[in-house]
């Protein structure tokens, strides 16, 4: 359950703190759609556009290359100063590296603007220095990375900020894509048959499928028995509800919670800039006319449904990538292990985290940002805002 306090952030309660995560749905009213998914993209885009500046975070990855290319095509239709891609970089961690990617969307959209921030030597660690100042003035918020934005934020003042999250959820592929898949293929694998029966089966087994999933999830590295039980069933309640209709599970995605806290908190963080940020691929309208238009069936893939709203803006390459970067080991370099080194297990609550057990999460070479808002609660716990 999440509660928001006077701050104006919304907040964790004690188990999601320890794994890291969002429970639950919450209602939603589903607005008419639009003329057409593009076009109620449009409308999210264009207030951004009209108090530009207008920055847009860039990483590379197809979310925030479309909303790159779909508020870039805009502009140039209506007359906007063109967006301004915001990307941050890693010399030191070669396995971040995009800019092949990068420099392909930026080469084809032909845009002559582009701010790139190089972060070194621990500079986007959680416990950063520009980390801790927002740890000390926000307290503990979720996603725990959003801590560490303030020097992007800072690029970005006074103007607005778009950014492509929730897209995996909402253009990638639900419940009932293979049944989808099957539908239109004439040969299919053994492999998609199963998937489709899996897709088909009464709600009791999935739901108990996906608690046994949970219960083998990387919380696992770190959760007591009794904590790791019911984050297995309570992530159970949330993903055996999905639906099996295409357009009604896209709709789904609207009412989750987790998407409603990242983007409620990302807005909170970025107006202290006086920025507004926005996520248009969560805007409300957008994904309602997507459904719609992806009918009961909807997209076979979700390099089909990025074809659908953004063949002419991209290129094929980048329409169709399977190649995904990831950024864990930016978040946490040395600055994390030497404090893991020498904590004491102050701050986190011991009845539903095994401190031993999260203590080697923290100085392994596989961390978790999972872990990012026990870190920031054993920092507050040890040293206080005022550490």
């Amino acid at each position: 359950m999440i509660s928001g306090l006077a701050s104006g952030y919304l907040r964790c309660d004690p188990l999601e703190v320890a794994v890291g995560w969002v429970y639950g749905h919450q209602d939603v009213a589903r607005p008419e759609p639009g003329k057409s998914a593009r076009q109620a993209l449009d409308d999210a885009i264009r207030p951004a556009l009209q108090h530009g500046p207008c920055y847009v975070t860039f990483s590379g990855g197809r979310d925030s290359s479309a909303v790159l290319a779909a508020a870039t095509d805009l502009a140039r239709r209506e007359g906007f100063d063109l967006p301004v891609p915001i990307t941050r970089i890693y010399p030191d961690l070669p396995d971040t590296d995009e800019s092949s990617w990068q420099r392909m969307v930026i080469d084809h959209l032909e845009l002559t603007e582009w701010i790139r921030l190089e972060l070194r030597q621990g500079e986007s660690d959680l416990l950063g220095a520009a980390a801790l100042a927002g740890l000390r003035a926000r307290g503990l918020i979720w996603p725990p990375a959003l801590q560490s934005h303030d020097v992007m934020f800072q690029h970005a003042r006074g103007g607005s900020l778009l950014t492509g999250e929730g897209g995996d959820a909402v253009l990638g592929s639900h419940r009932g894509t293979p049944l989808t898949r099957l539908r239109n293929r004439r040969r299919p694998t053994r492999t998609l048959l199963k998937h489709a029966a899996t897709a088909i089966v009464p709600r009791p087994i999935r739901r108990r499928k996906v608690a046994k999933l949970a219960a083998q999830s990387v919380q696992s590295r770190w959760l007591q028995p009794t904590a790791l039980a019911e984050h297995a069933s309570r992530v159970a309640d949330d993903e055996s509800t999905e639906p099996l209709r295409s357009d009604s599970a896209t709709w789904a995605v609207a009412t989750k919670r987790s998407f409603a806290t990242i983007s409620h908190n990302h807005a909170a963080a970025a107006s202290e800039y006086g920025i507004r940020a926005s996520d248009p691929l969560l805007d409300h309208r957008f994904v309602s006319t997507l459904a719609r238009d992806g009918g009961r069936w909807g997209f076979n893939s979700r390099t089909a449904t990025m074809r659908f709203l953004f063949a002419d803006v991209l290129p094929a390459a980048v329409l169709s990538r399977a190649t995904k970067a990831w950024f864990n080991q930016a978040h946490a370099t040395d600055t994390t292990r030497r404090f893991a080194r020498q904590w004491d297990g102050t701050g986190v609550d011991r009845s539903l985290v095994d401190v031993d057990k999260l203590r080697e999460v923290w100085l392994s070479d596989q961390p978790t940002m999972a872990t990012g808002m026990l870190l920031h609660a054993a920092w507050l716990g040890t040293t206080g805002r005022d550490g």
